[in-house]
């Protein structure tokens, strides 16, 4: 098991939870009813779903995380085995319930509603949390959810040599100290907001960002496309044109795409394209079965202009 283990190189540490969503044709009002026109289910969740697309790039990867015994929890299983994840790291806890949601897509302009439970399956602690297995990694991604359990599985990837790059969705108690063991922050647009003067610019929010420690910091835009600071360097990327019809997903493939161009040495511009055109795909499906870009379908969308 161990050479098995030594073949990973990216570990994922963070949520994984199993989505619902329906397409309705607009968003109803209350005391009202709407027929769903499609339903389909995944399994989502921003550290599952970096490392699904990367495996799909024929990338070895390994994903820490924690689920109940329930049909949910065999769910999120059985899709982490069937994606060749490792899940040694996968936490199972008996009588308790996993994450799910419920997201109302509206049909013509992929707006999402989301309704979610936070299961009752405790979070990983810090000491379940073991890297030393994986010693041919090279990058460890955090979502920053189990923040106990993020901030010592970053504090083990310093100790080895692993590059940490963290995916900063929501700004919460013990974000800062994960934040300070971080290379590389791949911000939300409204992570920041809570660092910076009312109104402040982009500008302003990668210096902050920065402040927190991190190497490279890059904040996601949506269809405004990305921005970094990298060297003191600011670099802007637009998004990729496509008929949007699904933005479930879009930021987590973006970092499993960005970390793919890591790992090929790529420096910010090129990881930013290409982790733009990744999102890009995800946003032009809505189906599960083909919901993650292949490598073909990125180079198509990188061979067309923004």
């Amino acid at each position: 098991m161990s050479g098995f283990l030594d073949d990973v190189r990216v570990i994922g540490l963070g949520q994984a939870c199993v989505d619902y969503r329906g397409v309705v044709p607009d968003y109803p009002s209350e005391d009202t009813k709407m027929e769903i026109e499609k339903l389909f289910s995944q399994v989502g969740g921003p550290a599952a779903v970096a490392l699904m697309c990367l495996s799909r790039f024929g990338v070895k990867t390994a994903f820490f995380g924690s689920i109940g015994d329930d049909v949910l929890g065999e769910r999120i299983a059985e899709t982490l085995d069937r994606e060749r994840i490792v899940a040694d790291g996968l936490k199972k806890t008996k009588g308790s319930s996993s994450q799910f949601a419920f997201i109302a897509v509206t049909r013509d302009s992929a707006k999402r509603t989301i309704f979610w439970s936070r299961g009752t399956a405790p979070h990983l602690t810090a000491a379940e949390v073991d890297l030393r297995p994986y010693k041919g990694a090279r990058i460890l991604h955090v979502d920053g959810l189990m923040t106990d359990a993020a901030a010592e599985a970053a504090r083990q990837a310093k100790e080895m040599g692993i590059l940490v790059v963290m995916d900063a969705g929501t700004f919460r108690n013990g974000t800062r100290e994960i934040a300070a063991l971080v290379d590389i922050l791949i911000a939300s647009e409204t992570f920041a907001v809570p660092l910076v003067a009312p109104g402040a610019g982009l500008d302003a929010q990668l210096q902050a960002l920065k402040a927190l420690g991190p190497r490279n910091v890059v904040i996601t835009l949506g269809s405004s496309g990305s921005i970094g600071l990298e060297n003191g360097v600011v670099h802007r990327q637009d998004a990729f044109r496509v008929k949007t019809l699904d933005t479930t997903g879009a930021g987590d493939v973006y970092h499993g795409a960005y970390i793919y161009g890591l790992l090929k040495g790529w420096g910010m511009p090129e990881c930013m394209r290409f982790a733009s055109a990744a999102a890009a795909v995800k946003c032009s499906r809505i189906n599960p079965d083909d919901f993650l870009p292949s490598l073909k379908d990125i180079e198509l969308i990188l061979s067309r202009k923004v």
